[in-house]
């Protein structure tokens, strides 16, 4: 040590680049498929297929600080099951011998073997720059969760640390996942961690009253006029050590939990009741309702994944996931943050078979909130050995939408009543590379039949409802967004967010056109690079916008 600062550092080789992968730029977007969605056009819930890393880059701007929970079960890194990204260069002939194990975006896919010489460094890259990015996308007052089992624990939570600060570390919660015992093992390992960090812990921890477990709501036997109530202490067990009052009150002297001046008010206030043994106070149940119980780090209720396994199997009509984590986990936690926030917003980023947008809209029916979800998952082949592919679901992005999709519909069919308005809904979006094309050439690299053929900057397989997504994160219109179209001399006409964004990606754009828009008086108004459909139109944008919309912002794509 030097002075009063601690001189250690937690890494392993390439921690550089597991930090450059982290600030790395990237030039991708997200592609909205309506055809996989439910309710398209109402929900506030998000379904994104892609590579996460990329994912939460591309969310990062609009949804900075949105994000109230996070939930993860990443890889365990157990050395058969643990898929990562490989960026390592490679020569042609290797990227055709390897054929078949890139993903969308070019991205080798490789199993962390247990063989490989680098099995702690590859999974330390993988999450290390998916936690920095995810913490950007917290609120002040938000947490994450990340399940884990003991291979990668003590190394998790070093990362943690380091992303999130030491300070802001809560909890190693310790919950049973199995209860039979594993007999090839020393000790049958029957538990999962399950850590658990503040974004800011002294945010957070000023609202330690909204945060906890279900009070109990029994023994609540008498009643006055404000109600039925129970007598709880009023005594200070911790005596002088932990520095409760000493004085007498209403005849008996003791150690209590409140000055003298406080007691006063409350005898005034007929809460002070005097029994055989002492002081008590009434505590009502109201009260009661509207509290939170202390949450311990041992939870050994029904969190096991025989049990998760079975509920998903009889929900799917097969069983297409392997260790699926139980609803009632993610129920607990998001009673324990958000019980008290009904319109959080929730991300999962490892979504599997999407237990946490399960527990999500369960909650919501349990209590009528808003809580919206946004899945995240890379669209892996499922083994075509396996039950999950012969029932037809050839990647894990696909039980993942059909298990939302079955999940909404048995939730609403067993509360029919009361999950009337209840989101069950999701937008389905796909990582992809960028809707423009590739402009940068050099003047020797460039034919005359590339110049002709880069008039439209835009590629030829994407729609309008493609860089209609790519605008709004780009200026901030999160993508649950609703959006209205209407249509002008033809032409379609996108509004995101009443008014926040319009947009009109057809070609020849006329006139009228623009002064319709322009006349909607959005925050932004958009249109494409070649939309306008001759130069007096073009000479007259900037003056129609003067004219009906002087605080408009336009963008050309």
């Amino acid at each position: 040590m030097e002075g009063n600062e601690e001189r250690y550092q937690f890494t392993w080789p390439d921690k550089r680049k597991a930090i450059l992968a982290a600030n790395a730029p990237i030039n991708a977007t997200l592609r909205p498929s309506p055809e996989e969605s439910v309710d398209f056009d109402t929900t506030q819930n998000l379904y994104i297929e892609g590579d996460n890393l990329d994912v939460l880059k591309c969310l990062k701007e609009t949804y900075l600080h949105k994000v109230k929970m996070i939930y993860i079960d990443p890889p365990y890194n157990t050395g058969n099951d643990f898929v990562y990204e490989d960026d390592f260069a490679e020569s042609a002939s290797e990227y055709l011998a390897n054929s078949g194990q890139f993903d969308e975006q070019g991205n080798r896919l490789v199993t962390n073997t247990e063989s490989n010489g680098r099995f702690h460094t590859d999974w330390l890259n993988m999450i290390y720059p998916r936690l920095k990015v995810a913490r950007d996308l917290l609120t002040e007052d938000g947490v994450i969760f990340i399940s884990i089992g003991d291979d990668e624990g003590a190394n998790l939570q070093k990362v943690g640390d380091e992303i999130f600060g030491e300070k802001n570390f809560i909890a190693d919660i310790c919950h049973k996942h199995r209860a039979s015992v594993s007999n090839d093992r020393i000790i049958s390992e029957n538990h999962n961690h399950l850590l658990f960090y503040a974004k800011n812990i002294n945010v957070l921890f000023a609202k330690q009253k909204q945060i906890g477990e279900d009070p109990v709501l029994s023994g609540f036997n008498q009643r006055d006029e404000n109600g039925e109530y129970r007598l709880t202490p009023v005594d200070g067990p911790g005596g002088a050590k932990k520095g409760n009052p000493h004085y007498e009150f209403l005849g008996v002297t003791g150690y209590w939990r409140y000055s003298k001046e406080m007691m006063q008010k409350k005898y005034e206030q007929r809460l002070i009741v005097r029994t055989p043994n002492g002081l008590q106070q009434k505590y009502y149940l109201e009260q009661a309702k509207n509290s939170r119980r202390t949450v311990t780090t041992w939870w050994d209720e029904d969190f096991l994944t025989s049990s998760a396994t079975k509920q998903l199997t009889e929900l799917m009509g097969a069983k297409t996931f392997d260790n699926p984590k139980n609803v009632n986990l993610l129920l607990r936690c998001l009673k324990m943050i958000t019980k008290f926030d009904k319109d959080a917003l929730v991300i999962d980023f490892f979504s599997g078979s999407c237990t946490t947008a399960h527990a999500v809209m369960q909650l919501n029916a349990e209590d009528g909130g808003n809580r919206k979800f946004i899945m995240v998952q890379l669209p892996e082949l499922t083994d075509e050995k396996s039950e999950a592919y012969k029932a037809g679901y050839k990647t894990i992005c696909e039980i993942g939408k059909e298990r939302i999709r079955r999940a909404g519909a048995k939730i609403k069919a067993d509360s029919p009543l009361t999950t009337q308005h209840l989101d069950t809904g999701f937008r389905v979006l796909k990582l992809d590379s960028s809707n423009m094309k590739e402009v940068f050439y050099s003047p020797k690299d460039t034919t005359q039949q590339d110049l002709f053929s880069l008039v439209d900057n835009v590629k030829n397989d994407r729609t309008s409802e493609d860089l209609l997504f790519q605008v709004m994160l780009e200026l901030g219109a999160t993508l649950d967004s609703k959006i209205e179209e209407s249509e002008v001399d033809g032409k379609t006409i996108y509004n995101v967010a009443d008014g926040y964004l319009v947009a009109c990606f057809d070609q020849k754009v006329t006139d009228e056109v623009v002064i319709a828009i322009a006349k909607m008086q959005p925050t932004y108004a958009v249109l494409r690079d070649t939309s306008l459909v001759d130069d007096a139109t073009a000479t007259n944008f900037e003056q129609v916008f003067k004219t009906y919309a002087p605080n408009t912002t336009t963008k050309i794509l």
